[in-house]
This record gives structure tokens, sequence and C-alpha cells, in this order.
């Protein structure tokens, strides 16, 4: 990538912020009227269509007025152009300057942590590390646990061994003495 595409690039992203920045939020018609309709954008086609005809006072329409600049389309914020990515091999295609990847939340944690070590080596940048990052500690969460609970079982065991244990057969001796005593009167 030249110098002059990646100033290009900043520039494209800068006016991209600024741009959604004015941007009115699209809302369907009279979907704040009806509780039934959602703010989903939906097209109006009427042929009295206040909002179609552009009516002073109405919701604005989508239109191609509103688009970011070509430069800065489909990249992140960050400037990277995003890949998703399910395996190392599709890893493999990725290029560190332009691309970074976003790991398909239906990974699972052990091929993410694959997938984390091999983009470190070739250092591609992660969008969702922070996910992942989650992922890793609570896997080593449930392994920290048990291992807490190993060793409160170990000390709790180590207490019992050190009390003294109850005489039980004096105790049932003195429980039959009762019962005698008991019987007499």
């Amino acid at each position: 990538m030249t110098e002059q595409n990646a100033v290009t690039k900043e520039k494209a992203l800068k006016l991209r912020k600024r741009v959604k920045a004015k941007k009115p939020d699209f809302v369907r018609q009279e979907s704040w009227r009806y509780k039934r309709l959602k703010e989903n954008w939906r097209r109006p086609r009427g042929i009295d269509n206040k909002m179609r005809r552009k009516i002073k006072g109405w919701p604005a329409t989508v239109s191609v007025g509103y688009r970011g600049p070509k430069a800065a389309r489909g990249l992140h914020p960050s400037g990277y152009e995003e890949v998703l990515v399910h395996n190392l091999s599709e890893l493999r295609g990725v290029n560190p300057k332009t691309q970074a990847i976003r790991i398909a939340h239906t990974v699972g944690k052990r091929k993410r942590a694959r997938i984390l070590v091999e983009a470190r080596k070739k250092k591609i940048k992660i969008l969702n590390l922070k996910e992942a990052k989650e992922a890793i500690e609570e896997e080593k969460r449930p392994v920290e646990e048990e291992e807490k609970k190993e060793e409160l079982e170990k000390k709790e065991e180590a207490e019992e061994k050190k009390k003294p244990k109850p005489k039980r057969k004096r105790r049932q001796k003195r429980k039959a003495k009762t019962k005698k005593e008991a019987e007499k009167e």
C-alpha cells in the first residue's frame, strides 16, 4: 500500500465519521404513531405519501447523499478491512498491513486459541480480541476453581485428622444406663 493511498484512506475515514454524525436515524413512516409498526426502515411508496415527496416537517428518507466516501466503504473504523475467520486455513490469505480478522462466534475455545496464536505470530490485528481473551480466561477459571476446591478439601482433611475422634463406646454405655434407669422408675 502506497503512502498516498494511506493518506486518502485516513481522510476518507474522518470524512465518513463526520457524515455519520450528521446522518439522521431513518425511521419507518408512522412508526411513532402505531405500536404495531417497528422503526425498521421501509421505503414510503404511497402516491400521496409526505415522506416520499420530502415535505417539510416530515422525517428524512434514505438517499445517496448520506453515503460515505468510496475509499472508506467496508472498512473498520480502525482503517483495516474486516475478514471473518473460521479456521487456520482462512488465516493464511490475510494481509496484515491492510486486513484485520474477526473470529467467527461459532468457533470454539480450542480453535479460537490456535487462531490467536497463529495471528500473533503473523502480527495480524484481531478485532474481537476482548471476547477471545474472555474465552481463554473462562477456560482457565474452571481449572483454577478445581485447584482451589482440592486445596480446601486437603485442608479440611488435615484439620479432621488433627481433631480427636469422639469416643462412641462411652456414649453408647451412657445411653444404655439412662434407658435402664428409666425402665426401673
